[in-house]
């Protein structure tokens, strides 16, 4: 686990290339085909050392879940664990480890209208007052977004106006579903948010190099893509997207993307602060790999392996 840029994919190759693991994506954007540049996603050359499970699910017209993430993803580990190896699963999106840990709420499904009234109030009003409108409902549920954190604003608001019932009361009923594995829990940081600040940076301008932008005109281009959709709706493919529609000029984009790539990672770190159980690794320390390979050796992960 670790907020975006932190360096989570590099040390999951190093355990790979030493331990008989199978690596699991749990990446809310990463499911999506032909989105590849602007979600760091593993290249031809990665996939051969190391292949990822759960990328390139859907097409970004479809929706994905973190409810079917949690089914797909306890598919794969049963799958791994039967071949006798070790399911590591790798990612930044937390909400995604929460419902494979805690289970996930029978919730009522997405309703097109009501979600399309709520980007209009949103447009209207602004994230922030959607947020004091949640607050007014179930505050619970606005105690752990923040102002800006759209989608799950829209999505706690949207089951709130379809069901008459808040999000937390629906967490409430559910029936708990234990993960049925022993897990350790890694998280990958710079211990300084400065640096992480210029990974971050440096990361988004290699991928404007990289062609960026061209993707995003391809998907742009399709007709049938709107950013009321997830995929459209993930850091930097959004701030490109305005800036295809004229909405900003490209340095403005640019500097967009960077920003919200931050608010990214701060949200990430702020969800690992409270995750219990939780090894903390310093990106940057020459021990990383030492660091990781003691605590699994204590937990002894591998030690019942053939």
């Amino acid at each position: 686990m670790g907020p975006t840029a932190s360096g989570k994919t590099a040390l999951a190759l190093e355990l790979v290339k030493r331990y008989p693991c199978d690596i699991i994506s749990v990446d809310s954007a990463l499911v999506y085909r032909d989105m590849d540049i602007g979600t760091a996603k593993p290249d031809a050359a990665m996939l051969a050392q190391a292949p990822h499970r759960l990328i390139n699910l859907c097409d970004p017209a479809e929706p994905y879940s973190a409810a079917r993430f949690r089914e797909d993803a306890l598919r794969e580990m049963a799958d791994i664990s039967a071949q006798g190896r070790i399911p590591l699963l790798v990612g930044g999106t937390m909400m995604y480890f929460k419902f494979l840990r805690d289970g996930a709420a029978d919730l009522p499904r997405a309703d097109d209208v009501v979600r399309s009234q709520l980007l209009a109030e949103a447009q209207a009003h602004g994230w922030p007052w959607m947020h004091a409108q949640l607050a007014g409902v179930d505050p619970e549920s606005a105690a752990r977004l923040q102002p800006m954190d759209q989608q799950r604003i829209q999505r706690a608001l949207e089951v709130y106006r379809v069901s008459g019932k808040t999000l937390t009361q629906y967490w409430q009923e559910q029936q708990t579903e234990p993960l049925p594995y022993r897990v350790v829990n890694l998280a990958v940081c710079p211990n300084d948010r400065a640096q992480l600040h210029q990974r971050i940076a440096y990361r988004f301008e290699q991928m404007l190099r990289e062609g960026f932008v061209e993707e995003v005109r391809h998907l742009y281009q399709r007709g049938d893509l709107h950013t009321g959709l997830p995929s459209v709706r993930a850091v930097g493919y959004r701030q490109v997207w305005d800036y295809l529609e004229g909405l900003c000029d490209y340095d403005s984009m640019m500097e967009r993307g960077i920003i919200a790539t931050r608010q990214l990672a701060k949200r990430q770190i702020t969800w690992l602060r409270g995750w219990p159980d939780l090894h903390w690794l310093e990106t940057d320390s020459a021990d990383l790999l030492t660091s990781a390979l003691k605590i699994l050796e204590v937990n002894a992960i591998f030690s019942e392996l053939p």
